[in-house]
């Protein structure tokens, strides 16, 4: 009998993220800016904690507009440290407004999400991982993808981040065989491929 991945439970949040979020292919460039922001929170802390406030961090942080946030300063810095619902931490909140100069470059050059769709060639990786101890926690890909982010200037990216934001959107299949989703993810992406392939 086919099982979901086994990190998805038991709380009913956690396994509707499983279901219908997790690993299907995500190519908006806001929508990625704002999971890997909401990964860089994470860091330290479990995601079903991110998870349950993840609309507090959206209402907080403006729907994750990165050209909002790019022109805050500090007060806004002192506003966020004020609002129990989010994660307050300093690092990472200043870390989000650079963050979102990082991606106003990037945007402007090519597009974020061409930016991190081209490690994957615009196709996501298909894995076949038969248990959760097969999954790894980075690899060269993710840790290439790290150190490029962080040379632009981008904070809270370390390779087990990016590859946590990797499984997440959808560059990667990490569903493992026996769940479900996987083959529904790996259709998924077969019959909606990145929008805009360009060289």
């Amino acid at each position: 009998m086919n099982e979901r991945c086994g990190w998805a439970g038991p709380e009913e949040i956690y396994i509707h993220y499983h279901d219908t979020d997790w690993g299907v292919p995500e190519y908006d460039s806001r929508a990625l800016w704002e999971k890997l922001i909401l990964d860089g929170f994470q860091a330290g802390l479990s995601w079903i904690t991110i998870l349950k406030k993840r609309e507090n961090f959206r209402e907080a942080f403006q729907g994750f507009d990165p050209n909002v946030i790019a022109e805050w300063g500090e007060g806004e810095v002192l506003r966020l440290l004020e609002n129990p619902g989010i994660i307050r931490h300093r690092g990472k909140i200043e870390a989000t407004i650079a963050n979102a100069r990082v991606w106003q470059e990037i945007e402007a050059e090519e597009g974020f999400d061409h930016y991190l769709w081209k490690h994957v060639d615009f196709a996501p990786l298909q894995n076949r991982w038969v248990t959760q101890a097969d999954v790894p926690t980075q690899t060269p890909l993710s840790q290439a993808i790290s150190k490029d982010l962080k040379k632009r200037g981008f904070k809270f990216c370390g390779p087990t981040i990016v590859y946590a934001f990797m499984e997440a959107v959808g560059m990667v299949n990490d569903h493992l065989v026996g769940c479900p989703c996987h083959e529904k993810v790996a259709a998924f992406a077969r019959e909606n491929p990145f929008p805009r392939l360009k060289g």
